[in-house]
């Protein structure tokens, strides 16, 4: 019975759904039941009444109807094109999706019948999710020395809160654990990694400090109280030491307990995130040679932490050394196949290989001969990276304006293009003719994979999310790099249509009433009349020279024409 009972429940939800979508039709009948009911009250049972009244219509009253339509529909395509700059979609579409087309049967909600199709789309939909994850970036800046000098001088904001809260978790993540709260420095610095307000959470390092030598309180310090580059090397140093020892004594103790293994695995996050940080301080103080030493110390140490992506910096140093042999021989080891890909090592790769052709190529001589194995490999290269992000040329050809990059970059996306270009651009001028190569070569990409939401060419098709993430990502004064460029909402060129000919119809309507007038009288007798079958085209025309009053001398030429 109960399985009667359900099967028939079903059945008629799915009529309901189904009459749903001849909801237009109804409407249409009962419209037109309606004005036959009423037809004697409001006086229509007569057409003649009715053409005799929209007749008795001055010019006005046109006027001011078409310039009413073209006000409304003017507000709502202002509207619209401000939510689609904003969220890029169509407001009126995304209700219609939203609410409408449930209503309308367009959604089935029977699980049951697509459970193979939502089997068979799990891959792609686990593929999509993990290349929408926002990740640290391994070249961010130091915030009180660099990104609160920047609001100083502009007054501007580079960082938006959720970037912060991004970082606000991963703080919690690396240098915290649960056993912070048996050490009253260590449960200071829980709390203060919590906090919102950056003095507050500077006065809780400065309390943690006055109980016990704290290197999670150093590194706050360093990070946000620390005015120039030095005074932060000089905080990390301190961090440095009292993060060392803290190293050292939970390593002999890792085995007594979980609770011992999780300070311990604290403690490494702290010194491998301590000595970066030294290793990027001396990179920024032109101790480019030490700070690689630094970084080649740190990966030999701890090869198995590769969430901090340090060879990204070892790249960028390298880079700066011009030690070019070097800089393969670590994309050797992190551009393979089963590795996750990046801007750095696509883009960097594409570098070494333009580098050995990009100062004797011009594109005419190319043209004329044809390329050769070493320029088609270094054309490979280059789409092979615009493949993967496509948002970095612009930056490396100055076609856009670089910010500062965020804390936190989206793979394949808006914020990676700025972090790698504001480090790389550099790089690029040095090597001659590598950007002049780049600028002749890297749209061809975009004929290899027309359809990049779809189908991709050497890798993943492109994510769909990208846009939405980089917008929380980025500041607001920066104008958000969209790939594939999405085309203008039907909405938006229907409103922008409408607004116009409704604008155009009252100007015409003001500049020339009569004529104006004598069109849509004609109109409306044409509709309305129930004669109007026995219209032609010289009973308009006799009603507009009637209008106009012309002349009958022009009236007769005017037939004879």
């Amino acid at each position: 019975m109960a399985e009667a009972g359900t099967g028939f429940l079903e059945q008629l939800k799915s009529y309901i759904v189904s009459s749903w979508t001849y909801l237009w039709a109804v409407w249409f009948f009962i419209v037109i039941f309606l004005v036959y009911i009423l037809r004697v009250p409001l006086k229509i049972d007569n057409w003649s009444t009715v053409s005799m009244f929209l007749n008795t219509l001055t010019p006005k009253f046109y006027v001011a109807l078409t310039g009413t339509s073209s006000l409304i529909s003017g507000l709502i395509l202002i509207f619209e094109w401000w939510y689609f700059r904003k969220y890029g979609t169509s407001f009126i579409e995304q209700v219609s999706v939203s609410h409408l087309r449930p209503l309308l049967g367009g959604v089935d909600n029977n699980s049951s019948n697509n459970s193979n199709s939502s089997n068979g789309d799990s891959d792609s939909n686990r593929q999509s999710v993990s290349e929408c994850k926002v990740w640290r970036n391994p070249l961010n800046l130091f915030r009180g020395a660099e990104y609160n000098r920047y609001t100083w001088v502009t007054g501007r904001e580079p960082l938006t809160y959720y970037d912060m809260n991004l970082s606000a978790q991963d703080h919690q993540t690396f240098f915290t654990c649960d056993s912070d709260h048996l050490r009253p420095a260590d449960a200071i610095m829980q709390k203060a990694w919590r906090e919102r307000n950056p003095q507050a959470r500077i006065s809780a390092a400065h309390e943690a400090l006055e109980i016990n030598e704290c290197a999670t309180a150093y590194i706050l310090l360093a990070e946000e109280e620390a005015t120039t580059i030095a005074e932060a090397e000089k905080l990390f140093k301190q961090a440095l030491k009292a993060g060392d020892g803290c190293y050292r004594r939970s390593q002999q103790l890792q085995h007594h307990g979980s609770q011992y293994e999780a300070q311990h695995r604290r403690d490494t996050n702290v010194l491998v995130y301590i000595k970066r940080r030294l290793a990027m301080c001396a990179r920024r103080l032109g101790r480019t040679r030490e700070a690689v030493k630094m970084m080649r110390d740190l990966m030999k140490e701890f090869p198995l932490l590769s969430m901090f992506n340090i060879h990204e910096n070892l790249l960028e140093a390298l880079l700066e050394l011009q030690a070019y042999a070097d800089v393969q021989a670590v994309l050797a080891k992190y551009d393979d196949i089963s590795l996750p890909k990046s801007a750095t090592i696509c883009y960097t790769a594409a570098l070494l290989k333009a580098r050995a052709v990009s100062d004797k190529f011009s594109p005419e001589a190319a043209s004329r001969r044809g390329l050769s194995t070493a320029e088609m490999n270094a054309v490979e290269a280059i789409h092979r990276a615009v493949e993967f992000n496509p948002h970095v040329p612009k930056y490396l050809l100055e076609m856009k304006s670089l910010i500062l990059p965020p804390e936190h970059i989206l793979k394949r996306g808006d914020s990676e293009a700025i972090a790698y270009a504001f480090f790389h651009l550099a790089h690029w001028k040095r090597v001659e003719g590598a950007l002049n190569l780049l600028h002749c070569t890297w749209e061809g990409t975009f004929r290899m994979i027309p359809y990049p939401l779809e189908k991709g060419h050497l890798f993943y098709p492109y994510p769909i999310c990208t846009e939405t993430a980089d917008r929380e990502l980025l500041p607001s004064f920066h104008e958000v790099s969209v790939y594939p460029k999405k085309e203008l909402p039907f909405f938006i060129l229907f409103t922008a249509g409408l607004c116009s000919f409704t604008a155009m119809l009252a100007l015409l309507t003001h500049q020339f009433p009569e004529l104006m007038g004598v069109f849509a009288k004609a109109m409306i007798d044409i509709f309305c009349s129930a004669e109007f079958r026995d219209w032609n085209c010289e009973s308009i025309f006799t009603s507009v020279e009637d209008e106009l009053e012309i002349p009958p001398a022009l009236q007769s030429q005017h037939f004879q024409n």
